[in-house]
């Protein structure tokens, strides 16, 4: 067997080992985890290309014989998905900009301002998050309903920032203390007001933690379900998920339509986690150091 010389130091070299052969286990993990996710995307399309006397004749997992859209424009339509979307993108752009303002403001001042008792104050925020939602949906009720704000989207709104701004302190507030705390000071030395230093100093290079947040913000209020189930009665007022249960009838369920309303629905959160994908790995990890 001829073995490989070094032309510079003339030992032999070694043979290299089959380091694709070692990470096949890593890849056939891989493939099968992918597989596990994509099947029931893959059911979701099969099933919303169907008709239904061909979804019912047929077997689940067959391919159509005639691929009809049909299911997509009746659920766009018919389904009312058209303004069960436009009522989830409202909330979205109302709750998500307004949350990450109060979070990233609170963070800021438990992170970088020398207030008292700011351990003590964000372990009160971390037992927000251990507080389960579904005990305060009665006290919730109560008060809305006292307050007039049962069946708005104030009141709604009010109840999301409540159970999401824990979470965003603690990813803000994690990455905040990352950054070098010489910023601060050589800030304040050249003049620059502490509303100055969040908003054009801190806020700035904390942009991967308000991108993660952002798209894990996106994706919780669009896919809220509980709450708008709960505080929310009027039909033309429902986000996607309460309105999709439209398709689910008594007796019968409108499979085709309600997995065309499934797949319709993915589109405005991948395009937003598509566009600031690149910073979310950075802003956890970051939020994690910290």
């Amino acid at each position: 067997m001829s073995m490989t010389i070094n032309s510079v130091t003339g030992i032999p070299l070694r043979p290299r080992k089959h380091s694709k052969l070692k990470k096949l286990p890593f890849y056939i993990c891989m493939v099968a985890l992918s597989s596990l996710i994509l099947f029931p995307i893959l059911f979701l399309v099969l099933t919303s290309l169907k008709s239904p006397t061909e979804f019912f004749g047929r077997s689940v997992f067959s391919l159509p014989r005639q691929f009809t859209l049909i299911n997509f424009s009746k659920a766009f339509i018919e389904g009312k998905l058209s303004r069960y979307i436009l009522n989830g993108l409202f909330l979205c752009a109302l709750k998500v900009p307004l949350g990450i303002l109060i979070e990233s403001s609170a963070a800021f001042s438990i992170a970088r301002l020398k207030i008292r008792f700011a351990n003590g104050i964000f372990i009160l925020f971390l037992i927000g998050m251990m507080i389960p939602m579904q005990i305060c949906l009665v006290p919730l009720n109560i008060g809305l309903r006292t307050l007039n704000l049962f069946n708005t989207y104030s009141g709604l709104i009010f109840v999301y920032l409540g159970f999401g701004i824990p979470f965003g302190i603690l990813i803000l507030r994690g990455f905040f203390r990352t950054i070098p705390q010489e910023l601060d000071e050589a800030a304040i030395i050249d003049g620059c007001s502490k509303m100055s230093l969040f908003t054009k100093i801190i806020l700035p290079l904390a942009k991967p933690a308000v991108a993660t947040l952002l798209i894990l913000d996106t994706l919780g209020t669009w896919n809220e379900y509980l709450l708008i189930s709960v505080f929310i009665t009027n039909d033309n007022m429902r986000t996607v998920p309460a309105g999709l249960l439209s398709f689910i009838g008594e007796n019968e369920t409108a499979y085709g339509l309600l997995s065309a309303g499934v797949l319709i629905s993915i589109i405005p959160v991948l395009i937003v986690f598509i566009i600031f994908q690149r910073h979310f790995v950075e802003g956890m990890s970051g939020a994690l150091k910290g």
